[in-house]
């Protein structure tokens, strides 16, 4: 390799996953405070394994040297139209744009066909071929509220243009995290909008049965598997709920909506209540509720100079059941177990999926320390009700989520719900 062929991004490229090799993405640039955060959604989509393309407004090359961002992708950013129609082969050779941050003049532009940047005039070309554009809006409320962005807005999305919405931190509008922003993008690069008009329930996270206001029976789940189901099933375009316990370490996607719970019981009840309130077309029990509960509850603390202590356990309620009652569209139940081989988790999944009617479970060996509860990664078998069992290596939980909903869009693909 000689010194014109090397650069640091091979250094740092697929270290964390390859769910984007072979991908190539431009990344567009505008004029907004929150342009430093880009430099780390193109670094960490480069560490997924995409190749990346940065092209810059002319005033967005005020805020940051077009250098930085040369240094940070790789390759030549394009900062100025020129007659080498950058723009045309971009579009041509990437598999997907996202213009993080996107102002409201370039909103407001790309929306009304107005190319006078680079930026503007490369979008309009991603949408001219009918590839996936991802818009990242970052402006001061008072722009973000205006009828006119509102209208541009609504108006990028008749075109199928994916808008991910700030965040509303007390009065003020704020950019989604970086790990949020890579997701998205690579979620429709990957995917598109493939769950679009689809309604998914999905449980998140343990439970809390407590013996007094301090002590408590739970499990080590963190959540992190249901909210990567949750962020990914929003990201490809569904209408999510999400009914999750107390989360460790895992911040919930803000745009869907949340029902917060402690005890199995309140899970129960809040799942059963939204299938009864709601038409969804999938439920997806990704939750790690608690089997058991204090038969005897103690208002106050109990003092531990009170010396051994008995109690006794009772079941709680079996979320599994209470869903296959109440619910005929599509279930996904999880089994997590602790066995010896793939053989014996295998069999304990049938025989759950066959107890509680599931229509896909997916298995793994929480006996593992490696992956499973509290870890960011998983190993997991996928059971289909037809018998197919598709077995997926330990790799980060959002591809694990991305190929839990593959299956879950062949199946209402089948069924008819889904064209």
């Amino acid at each position: 390799m000689g010194i014109e062929e090397y650069h640091t991004v091979h250094e740092i490229k697929c270290i964390e996953t390859y769910a984007l090799k072979g991908k190539s993405i431009t990344i567009g640039i505008t004029s907004s405070a929150a342009i430093y955060k880009s430099i780390d959604v193109v670094r960490g989509l480069i560490r997924r394994c995409a190749d990346i393309h940065v092209v810059m407004s002319q005033e967005a090359a005020k805020f940051i040297s077009p250098i930085l961002f040369e240094w940070a992708c790789g390759h030549r950013v394009l900062h100025e139209i020129s007659g080498m129609v950058e723009h045309i082969a971009l579009a041509k050779l990437c598999d997907s744009m996202a213009i993080v941050p996107a102002t409201a003049n370039t909103i407001c532009k790309i929306a009304n066909g107005i190319a006078d940047t680079p930026v503007t005039l490369t979008a309009l070309s991603f949408i001219g071929v009918n590839k996936p554009l991802i818009v990242v809006p970052a402006m001061h409320i008072n722009l973000y509220r205006s009828s006119q962005v509102e209208e541009a807005i609504k108006k990028l999305r008749s075109m199928n243009v994916v808008v991910l919405d700030p965040i509303m931190e007390g009065k003020r509008l704020k950019i989604p995290n970086v790990d949020d922003i890579i997701h998205c993008i690579e979620a429709v690069t990957l995917r598109g909008q493939d769950l679009k008009g689809l309604k998914i329930l999905v449980t998140a996270g343990p439970t809390r049965e407590f013996l007094d206001p301090v002590r408590f029976i739970s499990n080590p789940s963190s959540g992190l598997m249901g909210v990567a189901l949750a962020r990914e099933a929003y990201f490809r375009g569904g209408q999510v709920t999400l009914v999750h316990g107390p989360l460790s370490n895992v911040t919930p996607p803000p745009w869907v909506k949340r029902i917060e719970i402690t005890t199995t019981e309140e899970l129960a009840e809040a799942v059963e209540h939204e299938l009864k309130r709601n038409k969804y077309d999938a439920v997806i029990l990704a939750g790690a509720p608690v089997d058991y509960k204090f038969s005897a509850i103690f208002s106050e603390k109990i003092p531990s100079s009170q010396g051994p202590l008995t109690i006794r356990l009772e079941l709680t309620p079996k979320v599994s059941e209470i869903v296959r009652e109440s619910f005929k569209g599509l279930v996904v139940g999880f089994a997590a177990e602790t066995v010896k081989d793939r053989n014996e988790l295998i069999a304990k999944a049938i025989e759950k999926m066959e107890r509680y009617g599931f229509d896909i479970t997916v298995a793994n060996n929480v006996a593992r320390k490696d992956i499973g509860f509290a870890s960011k990664f998983n190993e997991v078998i996928i059971i289909m009700k037809d018998g197919k069992i598709i077995d997926v290596p330990k790799t980060t939980k959002v591809e694990v989520a991305r190929i839990i909903l593959d299956q879950v869009v062949k199946l209402l693909k089948r069924k008819g719900d889904l064209l």
